[in-house]
């Protein structure tokens, strides 16, 4: 697959198949997103790749009910798809793959959008469909959380990134004509 043709043709995969995730193939992503730039080559992140459905669903449900218990969630559409059990934050993915800064500062986050992004594009060449949960990280972010995952407590979890087959890719949404400021 042609670069654009990654860019053009990933989408938020929020429907897998259930087949897991070769941990070969997860490897290899991690290591193209750390070719990302990053300020003054830093390379700030580090990575966490969680698998198992069981485990990855159990996570999804405590992520869930924590969300519910946060104000954030007041807004009705949200609050009442949470309020459903059945709902699965992590969309019962194979695999969840943490983009996680290694110290807690706007440049170093920054960088690791850059990671997840390339990730995600990495992903797409590969035939796997991917979806960033920023519902996740407030609960993945927790000390208790990041203690019972095994997760280094001084890391922040930027971009919780489910991965896997996709059961369908869902149609492109329509963009906005971009916005340009010339300066001459």
């Amino acid at each position: 697959m042609e670069l654009l043709q990654a860019i053009e043709q990933r989408r938020a995969v929020r429907e897998y198949t259930g087949e897991p995730v070769d941990p070969a193939l997860l490897e290899r992503l991690v290591r193209t997103a750390t070719l990302a730039p990053s300020a003054m080559n830093q390379q700030p992140w580090s990575f966490a790749v969680i698998t198992g459905a069981r485990r990855i669903e159990a996570c999804a449900r405590r992520a869930r009910e924590y969300a519910l218990s946060e104000a954030g969630v007041a807004n009705g559409r949200l609050r009442q798809l949470l309020a459903d059990p059945a709902t699965s934050i992590f969309h019962h993915a194979p695999a969840l793959v943490l983009v996680l800064a290694q110290e807690d500062d706007s440049q170093a986050r920054e960088d690791c959008c850059l990671a997840a992004q390339t990730f995600m594009l990495a992903a797409r060449d590969a035939g796997l469909g991917t979806c960033w949960i920023g519902l996740g990280r407030p609960w993945l972010n927790l000390p208790e959380v990041k203690a019972e995952l095994g997760l280094p407590l001084r890391r922040h979890v930027v971009a919780p990134i489910i991965v896997g087959h996709p059961g369908a890719w869902p149609p492109a949404h329509e963009r906005r004509a971009a916005e340009i400021h010339w300066i001459r």
